[in-house]
């Protein structure tokens, strides 16, 4: 079908992932592997990572929670050294595909999980990168937030709001994230969810769903 817009996640789709900085956190202090990641997912509606992302707890509450979470599964890990590690650097191609699908007429959001930390909606470390996401995020049609919005995915309002923002019904929606979890229910409202596993999987796949080379 003809879709009218493409709806984007932001860390780890327009940036690299911020578990590849979380796998070099870990390596360097000799966690195990996807450690936090495993606190991330351990009660992942209600954990400090949830309620820092809807803003529900202060940046000083969320380092204490984080670290008491870590710590009940076994590792030391404060909330405040894990926040440094969430902003990636930018990949080029992708926001070149951003600015194809709008020439092509097409609306473009984003969706993006944040915390208030770091500078912007990308949660910068620096100056730089933070005006390089700001451009970024000027050529969007509609940004959620989750630190804004006070919902997060992948709770179905949040998606639900995107597209009440826009105007367009979840079918004629493309959807990209990088999170599996966060796929499955833009795929269960009815958008063209793709998982983003690369960048180079991404122009491909997002090429493929439109019919033509982005």
């Amino acid at each position: 079908m003809a879709y009218s817009a493409v709806i984007w996640d932001f860390g780890g789709v327009f940036t690299t992932s911020p578990f590849e900085a979380f796998n070099r956190y870990e390596g360097e202090r000799g966690l195990p592997r996807d450690f936090i990641r495993t606190v991330n997912a351990t009660n992942p509606s209600d954990n400090a990572w949830a309620r820092f992302e809807r803003a529900e707890i202060t940046p000083a509450e969320f380092d204490a929670a984080f670290a008491a979470e870590a710590r009940a599964l076994g590792h030391e890990v404060r909330g405040r050294d894990v926040l440094p590690l969430l902003s990636g650097d930018v990949r080029p191609r992708v926001v070149q595909a951003l600015h194809a699908c709008k020439a092509l007429g097409l609306k473009a959001g984003c969706i993006t999980n944040n915390v208030r930390a770091g500078e912007g909606a990308g949660m910068a470390g620096s100056a730089e990168k933070a005006a390089q996401v700001a451009e970024i995020m000027a050529a969007f049609d509609a940004v959620l937030e989750s630190s804004k919005a006070g919902v997060r995915k992948p709770d179905p309002r949040i998606y639900e709001m995107m597209c009440e923002t826009l105007g367009l019904a979840p079918q004629a929606c493309v959807y990209l994230d990088d999170l599996g979890i966060n796929c499955k229910p833009a795929a269960a409202l009815g958008m063209h969810a793709i998982k983003v596993e690369g960048e180079a999987q991404l122009i491909a796949a997002l090429s493929a769903a439109l019919g033509r080379d982005i």
